[in-house]
């Protein structure tokens, strides 16, 4: 194994009462052989990390991490090393071994105070909140503890802000989404852990896990592209550059380069698309029909309903859309 399929780090981790990992935070990691334990660099996490639990019943103890990328993922620092590397852009999506992380990372309560452990959430709820109406006058009387979600994975920002991106709605990109410079995420776009983006990109539509998309490309409000979780299959779609997939279309194959699905259509791998052939139709002959996966991955290709026969056609198309420079320059 080269250098460059190891990782290593200091991650500061949340332990709950039972001795469970909630979450590992690490502020920088490294690419390549980790230093001998007589030279590694010191975490610098001071008195943010404290060995006695706090009101949540949680300690917060720095932990060195080294994950072996192509190797399986031994345990929850492990996990969140991973996740940490895809989002700080340190990995692309599908480069790193992901199989069984969904069983190393457990789930947790997210909430404005951090992670608490889901078993004993409403008693420690209650300790925060007499800990902090403790804590000052200032306060107001009726502190709360506000959930966020119940999930296993957290919120990209709260552990990793990429630079160049813009994101309306931070709860809908999860650790382990890859935001390259330039991409907005509008307010109903979604971005999975193992996906993201390669270039300049606006994303309004989901992307699923183990999608990526190109640069120069445009996910329309509403649309998506078919993933590999919950029985999706093996098969990871992606989108070339300068591509539109239309509001409220889907794809379960992928686009090439330069093409366009038109809004609120949904071309999957079995989906009959006719080809359009000008020359055929001046000449009365018929039409090729295939299966959508015979058209995955190809350029240059305009996937349209036709609104008086109602077949679905895959026409030609010479150039790719082109995004507005000024709206993603983040």
């Amino acid at each position: 194994m080269t250098d460059q399929r190891t990782a290593w780090g200091w991650g500061l981790a949340s332990i709950d009462a039972a001795g469970n990992t909630l979450d590992v935070w690490y502020p920088e990691l490294k690419l390549g052989q980790a230093p001998a334990e007589s030279a590694r660099p010191n975490h610098n996490f001071g008195a943010i990390a404290h060995d006695e639990a706090d009101a949540r019943g949680v300690r917060r103890v720095p932990v060195f991490t080294v994950s072996k990328l192509d190797e399986p993922i031994e345990d929850a620092a492990d996990a969140y090393l991973r996740l940490h590397l895809l989002s700080m852009r340190l990995a692309k999506p599908n480069t790193l071994n992901l199989d069984g992380i969904f069983a190393k990372l457990n789930n947790v309560v997210w909430t404005n105070y951090g992670p608490f452990a889901v078993e004993d959430f409403a008693l420690r709820k209650l300790d925060v909140m007499a800990t902090t109406r403790q804590a000052g006058a200032a306060l107001a009387p009726h502190v709360d503890v506000s959930v966020l979600s119940i999930d296993k994975f957290p919120r990209m920002v709260d552990y990793v802000v990429p630079s160049g991106v813009r994101i309306g709605d931070a709860d809908r990109v999860r650790l382990g989404a890859h935001l390259s410079e330039g991409t907005t995420v509008m307010h109903a776009g979604f971005v999975n852990f193992n996906a993201g983006t390669l270039g300049v990109s606006m994303v309004e539509g989901r992307v699923s896990q183990g999608v990526v998309v190109g640069n120069g490309s445009d996910i329309g409000g509403g649309a998506s592209i078919m993933g590999t979780l919950s029985g999706g299959g093996k098969l990871k779609n992606s989108i070339g550059e300068h591509s539109l997939l239309g509001a409220n279309a889907g794809i379960g194959i992928s686009l090439g380069d330069n093409c366009v699905v038109e809004a609120g259509l949904y071309v999957t791998a079995g989906t009959k698309v006719t080809i359009y052939d000008k020359a055929k139709v001046a000449a009365g002959e018929p039409l090729e029909t295939v299966k959508g996966a015979e058209l995955s991955g190809k350029d240059n290709i305009l996937f349209i309903r036709n609104s008086v026969s109602g077949r679905i056609e895959a026409r030609y198309r010479k150039t790719g859309i082109e995004l507005n420079e000024k709206l993603h320059k983040n």
